[in-house]
């Protein structure tokens, strides 16, 4: 498609590595460097300050002095105004308007005036009327070289004087604004970060041989003796460094081999395709949308002993390089047969064939060259390599998940060459992760003793401890890990597993769901709001799963717990445990426990997969679907669809508001001794409900007594919802403990009718 591409353009260059870098292998640390404020002096003159001529100055900033000797150009800000500081000895120095007081004040200039033009008004020009102004370069301006005034919208007013040094060669920026105005490009460093040796252009000059840092603090000093050194300050800022090596890089215009973001149009449809992908957390497209829209050309050429080689060749009688179809499909060829390390030691002569000649000159006589690629497209080709080699497979993938750092890394060389060669993203979502700190949100390292060893924490705690931790916290950020925070998660996975195992053993031997299940529509009332509250946890937790929002899954099923603990696990005890053990009332329970319990299981699996794996030894037959592990279960099936269920919730949300109310109610009575007995079921209660939920409850018909767990409950209609407490009329049984009106053998009713059924038995 011709987005592949050889040039010179500056690249970030670790001269440790010897090769050039994309901003993927670049990291980031603050560094204190030297900045400093310089000026250069005019051999042009700007239109109205005529009467300056010879005496006329422009004051530059830079945070690189090693720069100056490749100075092609100064570069002002297109819209801002400049004006003139005259001096008490007579010479201007230009500066932006905006910064014109504080730079005085920076160099102490203690006397100074805005220099006027030929009418007597306060000069004044744009960066546009100034642009094509020359000025002498700061090294070699003896030798008769001259820089322009440009201008770049990049420029700002932020700080410094508003007017920076430009050269080409070591900044993407000032390369690209030297093209505009067809800037020569100078480069005077060689690989090691050296100056070249020379008295020139292109050389260190009198900084000949010297490593570019080392030269900083020579150049300053060298500047200052030639008086043009008007303030030297040390900043700091942060800077790029070496993802391997970890020392600072340089930009250096080299030869490399790039990808256009803009040829074939590629930066607008990597765009245009990020906008059909799903990315969670979903403001994440932004990230890695203005990656696209801000980055440069791509460079994918490494100068490296190791890696995959860029087939191409290099003619040597006329100099050409040489890559086409031929080519390729030798190399592809030569690759089968022998692996990519052939190219390093095979002559190109031996499998060229007739592709070995050179189309510009006809010679025969090619040289492999040594360049890789860079490992991020090794990595971004993945799509290609996997998804589109594998008959199994599919393209694109469904998800791509990696770390949050990984959107100007594999996320993003991913795209790159599969919209360049496909026109479509290798990936249907995205999921990207945060990162593990200590408790104090601190990076983990050996050095400050902080790392969480998990496997250590498997063996103290259990690997699905370690798995809900996990599922606890938004993985979407950073998040911190100590043993204070394990120990938290600990008591949560122990409410999990109390729960499952507690359900368990109450339906163990007592239940079996293929002949012993009710209906739903016979079910009691509170049973089936019961289990219309289970189908909507169930159809969030779902949503939150298919969303990778574990931490929702994790919240939503460990308040879940709570309120069934709470409420209706408590609430069924006395069916449970006091009825026949036939009863229909009872089976009614066990049904909904057994539902609570399959639904516990499946929607828990992808987190405590050793736990409901456990489960499963003991789920009744019917649940496990005839399999050994839960997650070869079927996704869980709801008896109640979204629209049957959805109905009769208002009334569920009723009872619960009126049991909370219920139970402050009890507490209050119970602390003022207007109730001595220390169980619910010594009470009875009046609750007020206002007309929209007594009508709601009323005509789901629901046992008030059984959800508060006492002893009587009449309902009345009011304005607001409000419970009374008293104690119970009767006497207490001696098995249910519920308040009744007792037979002889101090039983209610139902316990001398469960008793005697069990002594027939």
């Amino acid at each position: 498609k011709g987005a592949v591409y050889r040039g010179t353009k500056p690249v970030h260059w670790c001269t440790h590595c010897h090769t050039a870098l994309a901003e993927a292998e670049i990291e980031y640390h603050d560094v204190t460097s030297m900045a400093i404020f310089v000026r250069f002096e005019l051999t042009s003159v700007p239109e109205g300050l005529e009467a300056y001529v010879g005496k006329t100055w422009v004051d530059i900033w830079t945070t690189t002095p090693w720069t100056l000797p490749a100075d092609e150009a100064v570069i002002l800000h297109p819209e801002a105004t400049y004006v003139a500081l005259e001096l008490s000895d007579g010479h201007v120095e230009i500066v932006a308007e905006a910064l014109a007081q504080k730079c005085a004040e920076k160099f102490g200039y203690d006397s100074y005036t805005l220099a006027k033009d030929s009418s007597g008004n306060t000069w004044k020009k744009t960066g546009v009327e100034l642009a094509g102004n020359t000025y002498k370069q700061p090294i070699f301006g003896e030798q008769g070289r001259e820089g322009a005034f440009i201008y770049a919208d990049y420029v700002t007013l932020d700080d410094g004087t508003g007017v920076v040094h430009s050269a080409p060669g070591h900044g993407v920026d000032d390369y690209n604004a030297g093209v505009r105005f067809d800037i020569p490009q100078t480069m005077p460093v060689d690989d090691d970060g050296h100056f070249f040796t020379g008295e020139g252009p292109g050389t260190g000059g009198p900084f000949s041989g010297m490593e570019v840092n080392e030269a900083n603090p020579v150049i300053v000093e060298w500047l200052r003796e030639r008086g043009v050194l008007i303030l030297a300050e040390d900043i700091t800022h942060s800077y790029p460094h070496c993802w391997r090596c970890k020392n600072p890089v340089i930009f250096r215009a080299t030869s490399q081999w790039f990808v256009s973001m803009d040829k074939i149009n590629l930066r607008q449809e990597a765009l245009d395709e990020l906008s059909k992908v799903a990315f969670y957390p979903a403001n994440a497209v932004k990230r890695i949308g203005s990656m696209v829209e801000g980055r440069p050309d791509w460079c994918i050429s490494r100068q490296r002993n190791w890696g995959v080689p860029i087939p191409a060749y290099t003619c040597e009688d006329c100099g050409e390089t040489i890559i086409n179809d031929d080519t390729l499909d030798a190399v592809i060829k030569l690759f089968r047969e022998k692996g990519s390390d052939a190219w390093f030691t095979d002559d190109p002569a031996s499998y060229l064939g007739d592709a070995c000649t050179c189309p510009q000159c006809g010679g025969h006589h090619l040289k492999a060259n040594k360049d890789i690629l860079d490992v991020w497209w090794d990595s971004g080709v993945s799509h290609t390599a996997v998804c589109k080699h594998r008959p199994e497979l599919r393209f694109p993938a469904d998800m791509y998940l990696e770390g949050s750092d990984q959107h100007r890394g594999w996320f993003m060389s991913s795209l790159m060459t599969s919209v360049g060669a496909y026109d479509m993203a290798p990936y249907k979502a995205v999921v990207s992760q945060g990162f593990t700190l200590d408790g104090q949100g601190r990076k983990m390292s050996k050095s400050l003793g902080n790392v969480i060893d998990p496997n250590k924490v498997c063996a103290e705690r259990g690997a699905d401890v370690l798995r809900l931790w996990v599922a606890s916290v938004d993985t979407s950020n950073d998040v911190p890990c100590d043993d204070a925070i394990l120990a938290q998660v600990g008591d949560a996975y122990r409410r999990f597993r109390n729960t499952i195992r507690f359900l368990l053993g109450e339906l163990e031997g007592q239940f079996n769901p293929a002949t012993d299940a009710v209906p739903v529509a016979k079910l009691t009332a509170y049973d089936r709001l019961v289990l219309a509250r289970m189908c909507e946890v169930h159809d969030v937790v779902t949503e939150a799963y298919e969303g990778y929002r574990f931490n929702n899954v994790f919240r939503v099923l460990y308040d879940y717990i709570i309120e069934l603990s709470n409420g209706y696990l408590n609430a069924t005890k006395d069916r449970m445990y006091c009825d026949a053990a036939d009863a229909e009332s009872r089976r009614c329970a066990q049904t909904v426990w057994a539902e609570i319990l399959s639904m516990l299981v499946h929607d828990l699996q992808p987190i405590l997969v050793y736990t409901t794996d456990e489960a499963m030894e003991f789920l009744p037959e019917s649940l496990r679907e005839g399999q050994k592990f839960a997650a070869l279960l079927d996704w869980y099936q709801a008896p109640l669809t979204h629209l049957e269920y959805e109905k009769l919730l208002p009334a569920y949300q009723v009872l619960s508001d009126a049991r909370a109310v219920y139970t402050k109610a009890y507490e209050t009575a119970l602390e003022a001794g207007e109730i001595t007995e220390k169980t619910t079921q010594a009470t009875r209660a009046e609750v007020v409900l206002p007309a929209e939920a007594f009508q709601c409850v009323n005509d789901a018909d629901v046992d008030f007594a059984e959800v508060f767990v006492c002893s009587a409950v009449t309902v009345s209609e009011g304005t607001e919802l409000a419970v009374s407490v008293f104690l119970a009329d009767g006497e207490r049984c001696d098995r249910c403990w519920n308040w009744r009106n007792l037979g002889e053998d101090h039983l209610c009713h139902r316990c001398h009718e469960a008793v005697a059924q069990s002594t027939i038995e």
